[in-house]
């Protein structure tokens, strides 16, 4: 006799995704989906016993960079460690589709430049083997994955293949250019690319330096191409922005979605340099909601990031004369040689002339940036900067930051947060978190591998904001999963998942949520052509399903992969859209 479940989830605290309050319940799957909720009386099934844990619905992070990792590799690590089954890649405009082979290498280093993925490793490990962007879905809708995939359409990629070296040079697009990429755009979505997205910051360059081939697109370049995805009636829009007259450039994004009617987001930070723009735009925000308009900011739980080390892209003594000489020995020849008393004076004597003015502010700025300890602390007080630091201990701040990067045989990383904490502390991140008109993203997981370790949004947004947070106030548990299971779910048209409830999809957590904690940011050596990339692992996830199959058990992958490339939006359950 067939059995009535092929697992249950027996007698956990299920968060739902829905944002109710948690209550106890069984969870039961039936071919990759949910099939009851409640009291499970069968018990000829699998079972995982989560007596005592946090049952959530999978995780479903919407700004991410696994272009390139999903054409190689089956896991979607870091995000995969940190209870996410949907990933969405494609965002900022960069990605490697649609391209002409003579191409390939421009698109490689605009990636390098804008999300620190070094040349060697996409050389290596892209196969490309497409040239159009449904040829580009084909190749991943042949590979299976540890979480399901779904692709946008990058901007620049787009740009360059209709307007070859006119669009990598930012020249204007003409009509009948609109008119080719807004039939691309068309085609990509009804192939099952998810949207579109754009890049409209000077923070984006390729690794020459030059600007991302989209910054100044026009508006009417963007509305044709948004219109395409409107004469297909699907596909979102994703856009980053300087917002450098922030009523200007919201303006247009508003007019681009009451063309189009197609739901957009936009990324939201709080930058140093206009700390209060956020409340602004949200404002405007939230009058578009109120008119009905479909747009979202994409925000993030805790500061936007820097991390400094030996092993890493960056380090306080990068520049100095001293440091050069040895910047090419393995870490082991350097660590030795800056332990030398010798080589340390000179080194800690040195100015550091010629380094540019963006790393001498960023890798010196003694008063903004933390140790980052092996229990990682993203909310970390004025008094704890490494010159606060360094003055209670009667230091050079560069000696301390030395000292500790030498620690755990130089693997001490610094860290520096550059937006989201121009006050000092995460409010802002709370207010924008908590607006109604905000869903959470950001991550970049498969992005920044050598200097930016953020892919643990997922873990650190349930620690911080639910329960270890004491600089301010927190959110419910039962809100944090609903933000980053089913508001981000309902951003992408994924209807089918965040939510656990019959018909919809088995991906699921359960989580140790007492023991749920982050490690410290580490170095791996895993990329092809042995390149290097920041991880960061977690504590706590007990078990992780995609499509009703036990993908990670305590952190480790099981071997299952039934993730799959999501072509396009999906439909509700039938039963649930029926209600």
């Amino acid at each position: 006799m067939e059995r009535a479940y092929d697992l249950v989830i027996r007698g956990g605290t299920l968060a739902d995704g829905s944002g109710a309050p948690p209550f106890e319940a069984d969870v039961a799957v039936k071919d990759g989906r949910i099939a009851a909720v409640g009291k499970v009386d069968e018990h000829d099934a699998e079972e995982i016993d989560a007596r005592g844990k946090l049952v959530t619905p999978g995780f479903v992070d919407i700004h991410t960079h696994y272009d390139g990792q999903a054409t190689w590799d089956a896991h979607m690590q870091p995000s995969s460690w940190h209870g996410v089954t949907t990933v969405v890649m494609g965002n900022c405009g960069v990605g490697f589709a649609p391209c002409r082979p003579q191409d390939h290498d421009r698109l490689v280093r605009l990636m390098e430049g804008v999300e620190d993925i070094p040349f060697p490793v996409l050389s290596e490990g892209l196969p490309w083997n497409w040239e159009s962007f449904p040829d580009y879905l084909d190749s991943l809708a042949g590979r299976a994955f540890d979480v399901d995939i779904g692709a946008q359409l990058p901007h620049a990629a787009l740009r360059v293949f209709v307007m070859g070296e006119r669009g990598a040079n930012r020249e204007p697009a003409s009509a009948e250019d609109i008119a080719a990429m807004a039939a691309i755009a068309k085609g990509a979505v009804e192939a099952g690319a998810l949207g579109f997205s754009t890049s409209r910051t000077l923070n984006h360059r390729t690794s020459d330096g030059q600007p991302t081939p989209t910054l100044t697109a026009s508006e009417d370049e963007l509305t044709g191409i948004a219109m395409g995805l409107a004469a297909a009636g699907k596909g979102a829009l994703q856009f980053v922005s300087d917002f450098a007259d922030p009523e200007a450039e919201f303006a247009m994004l508003r007019r681009i979605v009451e063309r189009s009617r197609r739901p957009l987001s936009f990324s939201l930070v709080q930058s140093p340099i206009q700390p209060n723009q956020w409340r602004l735009l949200l404002e405007r925000l939230g009058q578009a909601a109120q008119a009905g308009l479909p747009m979202k900011a994409q925000v993030c739980g805790r500061p936007v990031g820097v991390l400094f080390g030996l092993e890493l892209t960056l380090n306080p003594f990068s520049h100095h004369p001293a440091y050069r000489e040895i910047a090419a020995e393995p870490l082991a020849r350097r660590v030795a040689a800056l332990r030398n008393p010798d080589f340390r004076a000179r080194l800690l004597a040195d100015s550091g002339e010629a380094a540019p003015a963006f790393a001498a502010n960023m890798t010196r700025n003694w008063k903004v940036m933390f140790l980052m300890g092996e229990n990682p602390d993203y909310e970390q007080t004025p008094d704890r900067t490494v010159l606060a630091l360094a003055n209670a201990r009667g230091m050079d701040p560069a000696e301390l930051a030395l000292d500790h990067m030498l620690a755990n045989e130089g693997r001490g990383m610094l860290y520096l947060p550059f937006l989201n904490y121009a006050d000092g502390s995460l409010d802002p991140s709370h207010a924008m978190l908590s607006d109604p008109n905000t869903v959470p993203g950001l991550s970049d997981g498969g992005a920044h591998v050598g200097m930016i370790c953020d892919g643990s949004f997922p873990t650190s947004n349930l620690t911080h904001w639910t329960r270890d947070r004491t600089r301010g106030a927190r959110l419910p548990l039962e809100a944090m999963v609903r933000m980053q299971s089913r508001d981000t779910a309902l951003t992408l048209g994924l209807l089918d998942r965040g939510l656990v409830a019959p018909g919809y999809r088995a991906d699921l957590n359960v989580i140790d949520y007492d023991r749920l904690s982050l490690r410290a940011p580490s170095v791996a050596y895993d990329l092809p052509a042995g390149g290097r990339r920041l991880i960061q692992r977690a504590e706590g996830y007990v078990a992780t399903l995609v499509a009703g199959e036990v993908t990670y058990r305590d952190g480790q992958p099981t071997g299952a992969l039934p993730g799959r490339l999501l072509r396009g939006a999906q439909a509700a359950p039938a039963a649930m859209a029926a209600e």
